[in-house]
């Protein structure tokens, strides 16, 4: 739970408080800075705090673990910062542990922030087969066919991409953009602000040395990937939750009055919104655990982040409906946060394809423990 941290994460989520309080939210209101000047600001105050590192790895391993994560990250979205770019220093993501020479050439350039990187995972809906990869005689691969969300693809120089390896099996592939064959057939902005593309593949040759990890074994490198990003999702959207259930309370206590008590109506969604917030919370605390345990984590990471996500989407919506039509004005916090949690609830698995995924290990293969 929250409220059973030991010292070294109470300090912890303290000096986070004392970033966001002291320096982001005040960052946050400086219009005059350019989307540069901003992301600069952000890193210096942040590396000054102990906070920016604390997404890297030291010595192969990661530098914090999901329960520091998910309180850093609880922290900064209660204070509703966490959209400021450069909190966080760039990660290995799915090139953590890579040799040479992918380790200088993309890996180094990214935690430098010298390149970007992208997850190339979605196939089209309409897609006949995977995107697929043959060998040549001289052991590079040829890589064929589409994918339709490129999580962070509009501004990619490489694309880590799942593909599927004549022979072999599923593999992730790290996909240069600058490539002859890589087409970005469409860029887009999502409806939280952020840009992605489609990209599609054809001939495109890639050196077997791109492939990152043990070949045919790339879905399970894909999936503890996807459950990093699914904790950090989750971990936002319960501190967006508290923030906005924070702007109700001020809200309802500066309305409240003996001459017009506020309605038992709002009275009880108030009461509605805070009991959701404890359970997300609660979960997210325990899946966090769980995962530093090192027990298979994979359903809790699932459940906490739909628990979150569908949470943190009914509790803005609530809080909006007791605020009124204020909160729906353009610059409104409820509003741009509104905006930017719908996309939670689809990013990294729909939610109701995490409770099929659930479902079918329990029922079809006898796995599961939730």
């Amino acid at each position: 739970m929250p409220d059973q941290l030991n010292l070294e994460l109470r300090q912890l989520r303290d000096a986070t408080a004392s970033l966001a309080t002291g320096h982001l939210t005040a960052l946050r209101q400086r219009s005059e800075l350019s989307q540069r000047q901003l992301r600069q600001e952000v890193v210096n105050a942040s590396t000054e705090a102990g906070i920016y590192g604390l997404t890297g790895v030291q010595d192969g391993s990661p530098v914090a673990n999901s329960l520091a994560l998910a309180v850093v990250r609880d922290t900064l979205a209660g204070h509703n910062v966490i959209d400021l770019p450069g909190i966080f220093a760039p990660s290995p993501g799915l090139l953590a542990g890579v040799g040479e020479p992918l380790a200088s050439s993309h890996l180094g350039p990214l935690l430098a922030g010298n390149k970007q990187g992208a997850f190339g995972f979605t196939e089209p809906g309409d897609a006949t087969q995977p995107t697929r990869a043959t060998r040549t005689t001289g052991g590079d691969l040829v890589i064929n066919g589409q994918k339709s969300y490129v999580t962070g693809g509009a501004d990619a120089d490489f694309i880590n991409t799942l593909v599927e390896v004549d022979g072999i099996g599923p593999a992730m592939v790290v996909v240069d953009t600058s490539l002859p064959g890589v087409e970005i057939a469409r860029r887009f902005e999502s409806i939280d602000g952020s840009h992605h593309a489609a990209v599609t593949y054809s001939d495109v040759r890639v050196p077997q040395s791109h492939i990152v990890g043990e070949a045919g074994k790339g879905m399970k490198r894909a999936i503890e990937q996807v459950g990093g990003v699914r904790m950090a999702i989750a971990a936002a959207s319960v501190g967006l939750a508290r923030y906005s259930v924070g702007f109700v309370d001020e809200y309802l206590q500066n309305q409240n009055s003996k001459a017009r008590p506020v309605s038992e109506h709002r009275r009880y969604l108030y009461g509605r919104l805070r009991i959701s917030v404890y359970g997300a919370r609660s979960t997210l605390y325990r899946t966090a655990r769980v995962a530093d345990s090192g027990d298979n984590a994979v359903n809790e990471i699932m459940a906490a982040k739909v628990i979150a996500t569908e949470t943190v989407g009914e509790v803005v919506d609530s809080a909006i409906q007791i605020v009124g039509g204020q909160a729906l004005v353009v610059g409104h916090p409820l509003e741009s946060i509104y905006r930017r949690v719908r996309s939670l609830r689809v990013a990294e698995g729909v939610s109701d394809v995490l409770a099929v995924n659930m479902a079918r290990g329990r029922l079809d293969l006898g796995v599961g423990r939730l």
